[in-house]
């Protein structure tokens, strides 16, 4: 008796200094454990779908979902509801306009230029029901990028929306002389050529088309999305059927329900609002309020109006929230989670001190990436959790960058160097079966460059994500920045070498090294170009401003110049950004002319120091 009470208060010590050890050395093994658990278990799904050539794809839960489901409202816009079996219909109804009126065929690619509005989803599902690939093109991009847009991803069909025609004014006879249909979401047109879409929604039939095979591999390509990538002009990422369906579990590993209205404030046309917020709000069979442009001002009207219990989110639209006006009802509302990126510590800790302590689930991953971290635990400041069982299934490094010279460090045998757990360093994923890279379409030299070979060993892969990060002992990763060619301002990915390309065009500009700068208080980073005055030229903000406005989108357009007389240039030839990012866009640190754009002059004006200290206290809107 004494024994066997001697043997249980022993094993009873041992399991409570097991726990106690657990909590002190292993603090989030448990969490770790199931979410991880979860995650594979849709992974597996996914695999069996593979080995049994059995192809489920987002369309095809959709269409179950709008036979489960058929009266749940679907997404709500503008105040009105659209349930599954109306998104269903519609949807049908546009594919059987494009199949009796076109001769799109499986596997051609249709660019689709359109803002957010639920015809955006009808038109993708119904070129995905009879069996063709869609592009969705970024509504800010100018006729130039557009043009090179259709080139890259091999459309040769348009479809537009009723709101943003008049971006074809300029180049549709260029589209229509390189034989690309144009299809308007209108009920007539100006132009004989361009054929309309809403004067035969009445007439079409709403029935399910015949059985299509809409695809025998997983690996095939649905989309293509336009990332900027980290060079040049806008590179079509290709999005995989299994790209979609991971995507698409985000919100559910995060603990999303059917029952969670999701707020989705950010454009289609980016992968965030498309692919996790769509295809996630359909993967749960859950309810969307679709906003066509996100509204610091109506956001927590809507939220508090729709019952909204989740909403998408970029770093910049959180800080946004955070300067607006404090009012009473800050913290009345049912939102419980944001799911998104680019989330700053300082505004973190603001949003959840205002708003009420709302999870916030930071998601790490590019358009094209072949990795993705998900910080879910819900620590401030970190993008992501790493530990061993999840460095099994997905491999990657973090390596010792050189930013003087703009490279990863080599050693001795030319491999790369890995840090040390706490040090900054370029990260890296491996290339292998289970984590394949799609690259980019329309050129492989596009989907190289992306590539690293030969890291660590002879015949290796690797995707450079351009991204400096760091892993703490503990295994949280946080992003420290950004390399190479891009940087990030208002939630978009700006490429350098475009926006050089456009400066270059001005012909008082002899030579331009854009990058971007860090603006107190703002999210990412504003763009800024140094600048080399033609001999004989002198500089003329005016014609510089007519030049950027023309040819760039808002976000894209450098906000300061700085006139240089010699451009300074690494050891292999690359122009040096490292010392100009360092030195910002201060005029008391800077002797060289500084000017800022000023829209309401219409030009670049000198930057005086009063100018800069109005920046810095947030009074001159940039």
């Amino acid at each position: 008796m004494f024994l066997s009470l001697g043997w249980l208060s022993a094993v009873f010590a041992g399991i409570l200094c097991a726990h106690v050890l657990q909590k002190i050395c292993f603090p989030y093994f448990w969490r770790d454990l199931f979410f991880l658990l979860k995650v594979m278990r849709y992974g597996v799904r996914l695999e069996v779908y593979k080995l049994k050539s059995e192809v489920r794809t987002v369309l095809d839960r959709f269409i179950q979902q709008a036979q489960r489901i058929p009266d749940k409202p679907f997404v709500i816009f503008e105040g009105h509801a659209h349930t599954y079996r109306d998104v269903e219909e519609r949807s049908n109804k546009f594919a059987h306009i494009f199949q009796q009126n076109t001769n799109l065929k499986k596997g051609d690619c249709v660019a689709l230029l359109m803002n957010n509005e639920p015809d955006f989803l009808c038109v993708w599902f119904a070129l995905a029901k009879i069996g063709c690939s869609i592009a969705f093109l970024n509504t800010n991009i100018k006729s130039r990028s557009l043009l090179h847009c259709f080139t890259s991803c091999g459309a040769k069909t348009l479809v537009v929306g009723s709101d943003v025609a008049d971006l074809l004014d300029g180049f549709l006879t260029t589209l229509l002389e390189d034989n690309i249909e144009v299809w308007a979401m209108k009920k007539s047109s100006d132009h004989p050529r361009v054929h309309t879409l809403m004067d035969k929604v009445a007439a079409a039939s709403d029935k399910p088309l015949p059985a299509v095979s809409v695809t025998t591999n997983i690996k095939t390509p649905t989309l293509y999305i336009f990332t900027s990538g980290t060079t040049g002009l806008p590179k079509a990422a290709v999005i995989s059927h299994l790209q979609s369906l991971k995507a698409a579990g985000g919100f559910w590993a995060f603990g999303g329900t059917q029952d969670d209205i999701i707020y989705i404030p950010l454009p289609l046309y980016h992968s965030a609002a498309s692919l996790i917020g769509i295809g996630g709000t359909i993967e749960l069979g859950a309810t969307c309020v679709l906003k066509k442009k996100f509204s610091a001002s109506q956001f927590w009207k809507d939220c508090r109006q729709y019952n909204v219990t989740i909403f998408q989110y970029i770093g910049e639209l959180c800080r946004y929230l955070c300067n607006q006006p404090k009012t009473e009802l800050d913290k009345i509302h049912q939102v419980r989670m944001g799911v998104g990126n680019g989330l700053r510590q300082d505004v973190w800790r603001d949003f959840q001190n205002r708003f009420g302590n709302i999870k916030m689930c930071e998601v790490y991953g590019s358009t094209e990436g072949n990795l993705c971290f998900m910080n879910h635990v819900g620590k401030i400041g970190t993008v992501g959790r790493s530990n061993f069982v999840y460095k099994l299934l997905f491999k990657y490094d973090l390596v010792k960058y050189d930013m003087i010279r703009d490279e990863p460090e080599k050693d001795e045998h030319g491999f790369c160097k890995r840090v040390k757990h706490g040090e900054t360093g370029l990260l890296l994923s491996k290339v292998s079966a289970l984590s394949p890279f799609f690259g980019y379409a329309g050129s492989k030299q596009l989907t190289e460059k992306k590539i690293m070979r030969n890291v660590f060993v002879k015949g290796d892969a690797y995707v450079n994500t351009g991204d400096l990060m760091v892993e703490d002992q503990d295994g949280f990763i946080c992003f420290r920045d950004r390399v190479g060619d891009t940087f990030r301002w208002k939630g978009e990915n700006v490429a350098t070498t475009e926006v050089t390309e456009t400066l270059g065009l001005v012909d008082f500009i002899q030579e331009v090294n854009v990058y971007g700068v860090e603006v107190p208080g703002h999210e990412g980073r504003a763009g800024m170009a140094a600048v080399i005055v033609r001999p004989g030229h002198t500089f003329d903000g005016e014609k510089l401003f007519d030049c950027v406005a023309k040819d760039l989108p808002g976000y894209a357009r450098p906000l300061f110049i700085r006139l240089q007389e010699v451009m300074e240039m690494t050891s292999t030839f690359k122009q040096q950004k490292f010392h100009l990012v360092q030195s910002g866009f201060d005029p008391s640190s800077i002797s060289e002319p500084l000017y800022v754009i000023d829209y309401k002059l219409e030009s670049y004006v000198p930057l005086t120091d009063s100018v800069y200290q109005s920046i810095l206290r947030g009074e001159r809107k940039l």
